[in-house]
């Protein structure tokens, strides 16, 4: 069965391309005859989608200008400086916003770029964050997202901040009869942007090479984010995407607040609502069994946006702000974006006959392996058993195959190169007549 579908790939690989021009001149021959059609088409989708994103609207005119900033006595960490920045009004009162910010060490004179950095469920601004960064040769910002200071408090909370916003994280779900600027989500975001305004004031930062990434509650701020501030040169959620009220951990919250509360708390902050709108590079890190934010809901995210994708899919990868901090693929993907250093492998094209499975790639380092990574599941997404098994690489044509077990309900390629940095495939759900 291996040589079956080894002799294949080849043909395989040439039919695929050899559809795809044939489809594109059809395409163009048939263009006119549909022109009008399509601009039927696109224009009844702009006004629906429009007025799905006219439903909560950022000032971007005004986020875009350098807040003010404050002196935070009291609050030292080695390497990084403590300060609080303005943030928008919430109930009608000013609010500032707690960041630690650093830059590179001996980073000399010239310009850097720069990190936002947003923290997750149970988390606050991180000095440590910051400081890896910088590391690595990149000025950072970490903000405080949920109105509070980096002290313990009881229950494992935080102090909160005097000057702060609303409650954070499942308390938003409370908060959906609020007007809108006065919710959780929006004063976030807000924040967030303000941070990217902040960065991009300061002389030692290039303002074109600014990146974000955020960690659970933080990938679903980033996501959010990135596709309504558009000066982000890259965005790397890990673990959160949208299409929450179709599968993730809050199915029960949803069906607790009724269908109508429900909705319009997905209208407004499910960050499917905003994804069409991001024109960067996205790169998703996320694991298999990740209850949180599972693969089938990450899968329908990653489609969203107009940009260039990455994924970065890893087995039972646990959920943690230490994991989604020690990302290396983030690191590369920063690299290369910001300072022209080796991309990531990227996989350029994939398809499947039968039990065999294959994809092609590009790829500036190269690689050590392939993997295929499988389940024979159909229950839960997050409780699904993957298996991992070795694929055939093939680096002078640049193809790995595999055959797939008859029983597979869903699988994808991970290629790693001699960096071990993990690029994922898309991720191909097969039904039983597929299959």
């Amino acid at each position: 069965m291996n040589r079956l579908c080894d002799a294949d790939l080849t043909s395989l690989f040439a039919r695929s391309t050899n559809a795809w021009l044939a489809a594109s001149c059809q395409m163009m021959n048939g263009f006119w005859k549909f022109a009008a059609i399509t601009l039927t088409f696109l224009a009844g989708f702009t006004q629906s989608t429009s007025t799905a994103w006219a439903q909560v609207h950022w000032e971007m005119r005004q986020l875009s200008v350098s807040p003010q900033i404050y002196p935070a006595p009291g609050f030292q960490a080695e390497g990084v400086r403590a300060l609080f920045f303005e943030g928008v009004t919430w109930r009608g009162k000013p609010t500032r916003i707690f960041a630690w910010y650093g830059v590179p060490p001996n980073r000399g004179a010239q310009r850097v770029p720069a990190m936002v950095l947003v923290h997750g469920g149970g988390g606050t601004a991180f000095a440590n964050w910051v400081r890896l960064w910088n590391s690595r040769g990149y000025a950072a910002i970490a903000m405080d997202t949920c109105g509070s200071v980096p002290i313990p408090a009881e229950n494992h909370t935080w102090q909160r901040n005097p000057y702060g916003g609303p409650p954070c994280w499942d308390a938003s779900f409370d908060q959906i009869s609020w007007p809108e600027k006065d919710q959780w989500t929006y004063q976030a975001v807000s924040a967030i942007i303000l941070a990217n305004s902040l960065l991009r004031s300061f002389p030692e930062i290039d303002p074109k090479r600014i990146g974000i990434t955020g960690i659970s509650w933080g990938g679903y701020l980033t996501a959010i984010s990135a596709s309504v501030d558009h000066r982000f040169r890259f965005a790397a959620p890990v673990y959160g995407c949208g299409f929450l009220g179709e599968d993730s951990y809050w199915l029960p919250q949803f069906k607790q607040m009724g269908d109508a509360q429900a909705r319009k708390w997905l209208d407004s902050w499910d960050p499917s609502v905003y994804l069409r709108r991001a024109k960067m590079p996205f790169l998703w890190v996320d694991g298999t069994n990740d209850q949180f934010y599972p693969l089938d809901s990450l899968r329908k995210s990653y489609l969203l946006p107009r940009g260039s994708r990455t994924l970065a899919i890893r087995v039972r990868m646990p959920h943690n702000h230490e994991e989604g901090e020690q990302t290396e693929e983030i690191r590369a993907f920063a690299d290369h974006l910001l300072k022209s250093e080796a991309s990531m492998a990227a996989v350029r094209i994939q398809g499947r006959k039968g039990q065999c499975a294959w994809a092609g790639y590009k790829s500036q380092a190269p690689l050590l392996k392939a993997e295929l990574n499988y389940t024979s599941d159909s229950s839960t997404w997050f409780k699904r058993q993957w298996n991992t098994v070795p694929a055939e690489l093939k680096p002078g044509k640049h193809e790995v195959w595999a055959t797939l077990p008859k029983s597979t309900t869903a699988y994808y390629f991970n290629l790693v190169d001699d960096r071990g940095i993990v690029v994922s495939s898309d991720l191909q759900i097969l039904d039983a007549a597929a299959r």
